[in-house]
């Protein structure tokens, strides 16, 4: 029998609790099988390009790729992005090989030749993707974009919220992070050329 059990509570409580914060940190850290990662974003779709071929996500494949969603209806992010996409390709050079897609999310206005006529405004990099409405959500939900249609007050026309990052991709086509365009061209390019 012990002549103080008082004198063994402390340090016994000291190892308890010592090991349940070890068993909380190892729950915290181990990942979840079930929780999607980084490289759930994107995937395969099959979509028509600009000039009116269907193309699918392998013709992209073996160069850096930037990918934006938007449409030809926005007011401001989608062409103030797509010019400082093509400002970042103009300080690359025009031999570098990299490319972006602006994909739309306004299947409805947005036509093959809407986007051709659209993108010609900014660097020929650039390559204008559309698709059915089936196809538009595919492609919008691989990449877990938000895009909704929101009606005018005057209800014979509308604009569309939707997500604005712009998805960086390796040459295998894998998601390796939103890419930061707020910043000065050259920097970012010097970013974008870590890619090739």
């Amino acid at each position: 029998m012990l002549k103080n059990p008082r004198r063994f509570l402390l340090p016994l409580s000291v190892i308890v609790l010592g090991l349940i914060a070890l068993a909380a940190t190892a729950y915290v850290v181990t990942p979840d099988k079930s929780a999607p990662r980084a490289s759930a974003i994107g995937g395969a779709f099959t979509l028509t390009r600009q000039d009116g071929q269907t193309v699918t996500d392998d013709a992209f494949k073996g160069e850096p790729l930037l990918v934006f969603f938007g449409y030809t209806h926005c007011p401001d992010v989608c062409p103030t992005s797509l010019f400082e996409i093509s400002e970042v390709f103009k300080a690359m050079g025009p031999d570098k090989k990299v490319q972006a897609l602006f994909i739309t999310i306004d299947p409805e206005r947005d036509t093959p030749a809407t986007l051709k006529d659209y993108l010609s405004s900014f660097d020929p990099r650039i390559v204008g993707l559309s698709g059915d409405p089936a196809q538009t959500q595919a492609v919008e939900k691989a990449f877990r974009v938000y895009a909704k249609k929101v009606p005018a007050a005057n209800g014979s026309d509308y604009t569309m919220d939707h997500t604005a990052i712009i998805y960086l991709l390796d040459k295998q086509g894998r998601f390796v992070n939103a890419f930061n365009l707020e910043r000065a061209p050259q920097e970012a390019a010097k970013e974008l050329e870590r890619y090739l």
